[in-house]
């Protein structure tokens, strides 16, 4: 492969074997922070809330922060050739603690939301370049015993991060959660400058400014019109027509900006390979499912039980058990049956876990929302494992890096749009619940109602009728979510059905 090993060697001409150690360990630091970030921050969500109020706000925290990251994916990618790595990585991780010591520092979910937008700005840098200086420095036989290191990191990470999030929300400041950040980034910024030597080739690159500000706008106008939409102002109203418009002019602009682009932000093209194309639809809905997982599940299990942070946290990481380990029996048998039976059975996986989350109840206890969360991990752990390699072995070399990232950035816009979408849901069907029971509350008729449930001291002080009326509300909102969790399950078995049933059967058409 000598394609693939010349910028090893090109590296290594500055750079000797010993110093290969010190930048891993500053890679995996940096990995860890960017894996730790969500599952560690969804679990202190709803004590945060219960602190700083804006519970309608709620899925903005999540949504800006992937919208925000997954366009500067690209972007990063694109400096990081022309620049290279080490200048890179410390601008976009020195932007991701900026916005994490400003989170901490945050009084109001308005300015929580604005932080959680620098901190993704600069987390659209952190994953990708650090994946490529792997790339860079190792050659391709150590790149499988380096990607389980990596993989290792994940797992670890998704398990200590809602323990961790519980536990700093019950015992500490909530802001330690995003101040935990500090310490590992700034020595992973340090790893990389010392000990990464490269060889920048000075090449001219043509960045997609314009996609990007065209997908930010569009979506921006979604989000806006899903969260607000039948709360703010009503579904058929001026201000939602308007939204609507502008997405769907955003996104006619945004096609047609990637279609004539040198090097645009999303090849079209690709989309016209049959694997690239489902597995990446596929993508978009199985991120949509993930974060109404990840992001309403402590809610839930604080807001309705009444349990603690810390066993919401511990019923969050089973679905963190439940990928990696789903991900290593997919990769045993993805070459025995396929691509399309193996991602049928991270399909069935998903509709298990969906069916879990339809019929939880406060009388089910966390131990059946953990179960769902697990069955959930595991679906998405064949999934996603079966759609990265099946595209990876679909295109050539040239096509790899840029088919990858097409499929990373569907999942990562599958997951913004989901937490819009499914955050539009809860605040329309809990709003329109309270405007019905108001007359029985000593509490405002809106959503900031909702905000005593996430406070411990303060629902402690409210009384039975009350807190009765506001949990009812609560798990009728969320178990509509999750039906439309489970509408998303469906879609994705009966995406994945249309894979190609023989890893052959490429229907490449270039």
């Amino acid at each position: 492969m000598p394609r693939e090993a010349a910028p090893h060697q090109r590296v290594q001409e500055h750079q000797t074997p010993s110093r290969r150690p010190l930048v891993l360990a500053a890679v995996l630091m940096a990995m860890f922070m960017a894996a730790v970030e969500g599952t560690i921050v969804a679990t202190a969500m709803p004590s945060i809330v219960g602190d700083l109020g804006g519970f309608p706000l709620y899925s903005w925290v999540f949504s800006i922060f992937l919208l925000t990251q997954a366009i500067s994916i690209p972007i990063y990618g694109r400096l990081a050739d022309l620049y290279g790595r080490k200048p890179v990585f410390a601008a976009g991780a020195g932007l991701f603690l900026l916005g994490s010591l400003l989170c901490g520092l945050a009084r109001s979910m308005e300015q929580l939301i604005l932080f959680r937008a620098i901190q993704g700005l600069g987390a659209g840098a952190v994953q990708p370049i650090v994946t490529t200086i792997i790339g860079d420095i190792y050659t391709p036989e150590e790149r499988a015993q380096i990607q389980g290191y990596l993989s290792s990191v994940w797992g670890i990470s998704s398990v200590i991060g809602p323990a961790l999030g519980g536990l700093i929300v019950q015992y500490a400041d909530w802001a330690l959660v995003f101040w935990l950040n500090l310490p590992l980034g700034l020595l992973s910024i340090a790893g990389i400058l010392l000990f990464l030597h490269e060889d920048v080739e000075k090449k001219r690159q043509s960045i997609d400014y314009l996609g990007s500000a065209l997908m930010l706008v569009s979506v921006s106008a979604l989000m806006l019109a899903m969260i607000q939409g039948g709360v703010a102002w009503p579904w058929l109203s001026v201000p939602s027509l308007i939204l609507l418009g502008i997405f769907v002019l955003g996104l006619l602009a945004f096609l047609r900006q990637e279609a004539r682009a040198r090097e645009p932000m999303m090849p079209l093209y690709l989309w016209k390979h049959r694997v690239i194309g489902v597995a990446n639809l596929a993508s978009l809905i199985n991120g949509m499912l993930l974060m109404g997982v990840s992001t309403f599940l402590p809610a839930y299990i604080q807001g309705v039980m009444g349990k603690s942070a810390m066993v919401a946290g511990f019923s969050l990481s089973m679905m963190s058990i439940g990928w990696p380990l789903a991900s290593t029996i997919a990769g045993r048998l993805l070459f025995r049956l396929g691509a399309r039976n193996t991602s049928l059975i991270g399909g069935v996986f998903l509709l298990l876990g969906a069916a879990f989350f339809i019929t939880l109840g406060s009388d089910k206890g966390a131990a059946w929302a953990a179960a769902g969360s697990f069955l959930t991990g595991a679906g998405l752990g064949f999934c996603t494992l079966t759609f990265i390699v099946s595209i990876q072995s679909s295109v050539d070399w040239s096509l790899r890096g840029a088919a990858t990232a097409s499929n990373m950035f569907m999942r990562t816009l599958g997951s913004t749009v989901g937490a819009a979408l499914l955050g539009g849901v809860l605040n329309t069907r809990l709003f329109h619940y309270l405007q019905e029971r108001a007359v029985e509350l000593e509490l405002p008729g809106n959503l900031e109602a909702v905000n005593v449930l996430l406070d411990p001291g303060m629902r402690q002080r409210m009384s039975p009728e009350n807190l009765q009326v506001l949990t009812e509300g609560m798990s009728q909102a969320l178990h509509t979510v999750y039906l439309v969790v489970g509408v998303f399950a469906v879609l994705s078995l009966l995406l994945v059905w249309f894979l190609p049933r023989r890893q052959g059967d490429k229907t490449t058409a270039f």
